[in-house]
């Protein structure tokens, strides 16, 4: 079973065929349990929604990143394919749902993530929190990450709900925080409409102080940025304590999103992922189909 192309990659802008590494994986009978799986538990999954190119390889290994909060988000940044709109109610059962969904997939790793929901008083925090506590009382031994928005204006009270949660289940494990700073702060108007570097930072920061997990941040390659801008960021993520950074090419979702400027070889790719050990990450995933959560069990 071939995964349908998931990127239109006739309108990549004016920088040439798209080059041969860049290759989609093939599904497998595996791909179809977990593609059955989520369906029968009403789940949304990044990666469909955000258009993962990677989601044949994941799938038919049985994984899958949980979207929490629905399909909609409430802000529109020029390269995410995750639908902007007016969100539906946020469902209370999701938590629920998600963990029968995680034990019956076997998982023994769950990365969760969600669309902004700038609508909500606590930035939809508490249902990662109540998700968190679902997921464990399933299976106390599950290895956890999440991949949260920033929370705007409701940033501690997002923090502290999380955290409380994080206290009550990290037993011998503990969590991975995520945070994507996605580009370079020159690119922060044009790529990421409504969010805020210094922001983006200070959640890090504040992420990284606790004992209890590990901060991991991504950044997008290709959408115009010097490689100065890039070097200066992953000193900036460092120095706001993470420890863990993805690094992936940009692969333009339709032709109503930002067109890619670049594309970046594997060479290149390799001399970002030592750099990135040089300055003294301990996880460091960089490649042209490398997303946040790809292979984040590793």
């Amino acid at each position: 079973m071939k995964v349908q192309p998931v990127f239109d990659f006739s309108s990549q802008a004016n920088v040439g065929r798209m080059p041969e590494w860049i290759r989609q994986a093939f599904g497998s009978e595996d791909y179809a349990q977990t593609s059955r799986t989520l369906s029968e538990n009403a789940l949304t999954t990044v990666c469909e929604e955000a258009r993962c190119p990677n989601r044949g390889e994941c799938w038919s290994r049985g994984t899958a990143t949980f979207m929490l909060l629905g399909d909609t988000c409430t802000r529109a940044c020029g390269f995410c394919a995750v639908k902007t709109g007016r969100p539906d109610r946020v469902e209370l059962d999701e938590p629920e749902r998600v963990a029968k969904a995680a034990d019956s997939m076997g998982l023994d790793y769950i990365v969760l993530t969600s669309v902004n929901r700038d609508d909500q008083d606590d930035g939809g925090a508490s249902i990662f929190a109540e998700t968190l506590i679902a997921l464990r009382a399933k299976n106390a031994e599950l290895k956890l990450e999440l991949l949260t928005p920033d929370f705007n204006g409701c940033q501690p009270k997002a923090i502290e709900l999380i955290s409380s949660a994080m206290q009550k289940v990290s037993g011998e494990n503990f969590l991975v925080w995520g945070h994507n700073v996605e580009t370079v702060p020159r690119l922060y108007r044009r790529v990421r409409k409504g969010s805020s570097y210094a922001r983006s930072l200070d959640l890090l920061a504040q992420v990284s102080d606790s004992p209890l997990n590990e901060a991991k941040s991504a950044l997008m390659l290709g959408l115009g940025e010097k490689q100065e801008e890039v070097i200066t960021v992953l000193k900036d993520l460092r120095h706001a304590g993470v420890k863990r950074v993805a690094l992936g090419q940009y692969l333009r979702p339709s032709r109503y999103h930002l067109a890619v400027e670049e594309y970046i070889t594997p060479e290149q790719f390799s001399e970002y992922e030592q750099l990135a050990k040089n300055l003294g990450f301990s996880w460091v995933k960089a490649g042209p189909l490398v997303r946040s959560s790809y292979h984040a069990e590793d």
